[in-house]
């Protein structure tokens, strides 16, 4: 989906298909089929746009066979799809029963992460659409924190310098522009956007950004204002966001909380809680931990990360912290000039809600999706952005 902003600019809005598990070309192709035309039938769009998740195998396929790219690309026109994004922080294993710590290997002192990005980023040249020049990635935050030292660090910088150095070469083969952005994440060596910034600054190159992604925003407690506000004044790009919500607990020392907070302590993926204390931000690595005794103080209230659809808040005793991600949206493009244009609701975690919330097949998950698609459009031009054709 394609909106104007009132500075002329095109603002991009996508949904992430890593909610869709597929390793292979052959299952991304399924995608398409299956999910990501009828979302935009459901929307009555003449065009979606969707922020591929590409996982090793799949993302090999495409770069190292020219037809085979070129046939997804010709897919994605026959069903009315358009990328101008990928997800490029998971590697694989992303539908696997239980993924948690798995979803940070490798990280970028590992030589695997540079050249899977290089290879995604060549990717995302021949599928971008004829008239879009920009194409953007997001990325692992550097490592998991105790993954990490200064040789890791060292690495890290270098890797990333040499990736901007290759998206610059691919920027004079190709004609088309391709960013590459770190995502903050709870507990991992960039886990809020302050973080991002001393890394960044010292590879210092417009190519090497910022993914924004508001449910980790919120769940770090960040004001999503001051925290954009540092990110300009620091020059340090806002390469795309992702558009999604976190589970927050008003009041954690409730009992009837806990047990609300417990049918969101599931097996696959890993669930950062965290609380802001006079002291700071304290936090444990999943939801489990935090429930399972006085290992984070609960005076105040917790916020775990655990993407919950955007339209759809948790029953009370919960809610989400779609307030966040509504700020941070202001942000983001409600000024004279978007920061970033490209969005993408990220909502990967469907199959994981508790029970009696999840989805009962393709059908219900479509209608979760444009859902949750209607809510950004709505936010969007309520900020006096137009939706194109």
């Amino acid at each position: 989906m394609r909106f104007r902003h009132p500075d002329g600019t095109t603002v991009h809005l996508a949904y992430c298909t890593n909610v869709h598990p597929a390793e292979t070309l052959d299952g991304v192709l399924a995608q398409l089929r299956d999910h990501c035309e009828p979302v935009r039938r459901r929307l009555g769009r003449d065009r979606l746009g969707i922020g591929l998740w590409l996982a090793r195998d799949a993302a090999r396929a495409l770069v190292s066979d020219p037809s085979a790219l070129r046939d997804l690309r010709c897919e994605l026109d026959r069903r009315g799809l358009e990328v101008v994004t990928l997800n490029g922080f998971p590697y694989e294993g992303f539908g696997a029963e239980e993924v948690k710590y798995r979803v940070y290997k490798p990280d970028w002192a590992d030589p695997e992460r540079l050249d899977h990005t290089t290879a995604l980023a060549r990717v995302l040249t021949g599928l971008l659409p004829d008239d879009v020049t920009e194409g953007t990635v997001s990325t692992l935050p550097l490592a998991w924190r105790t993954a990490y030292d200064d040789a890791g660090a060292e690495k890290a910088r270098t890797a990333l310098l040499t990736l901007a150095e290759r998206l610059d070469a691919l920027q004079e083969l190709t004609g088309r522009s391709i960013r590459v952005g770190l995502e903050p994440e709870p507990g991992c060596v960039v886990e809020t956007t302050g973080d991002a910034v001393a890394p960044l600054a010292a590879i210092a190159h417009h190519r090497i950004g910022i993914c924004v992604d508001t449910c980790h925003l919120a769940t770090s407690f960040e004001d999503p204002h001051t925290a954009l506000d540092a990110l300009t004044a620091a020059r340090v790009p806002v390469v795309k966001s992702q558009l999604s919500a976190a589970l927050h607990a008003e009041h954690p020392h409730l009992p009837e909380v806990r047990e609300a907070l417990a049918a969101f302590d599931e097996p696959r993926f890993l669930h950062q809680t965290r609380t802001s204390t006079a002291a700071g931000l304290r936090g444990t690595d999943d939801l489990g931990e935090a429930l399972a005794g006085d290992a984070l103080p609960d005076g105040a209230p917790w916020r775990a990360h655990f993407h919950v659809p955007l339209h759809a808040a948790p029953a009370a005793p919960l809610t989400s912290t779609l307030p966040v991600l509504k700020s941070a949206l202001t942000r983001l493009v409600g000024g004279p000039h978007p920061l970033t244009r490209h969005l993408e609701v990220e909502t990967y975690t469907w199959q994981a809600l508790p029970p009696e919330l999840r989805p009962r097949g393709r059908t219900q998950l479509a209608d979760g999706i444009a859902a949750e698609l209607t809510l950004a459009r709505d936010l969007l031009t309520d900020l006096g952005l137009k939706e194109l054709p």
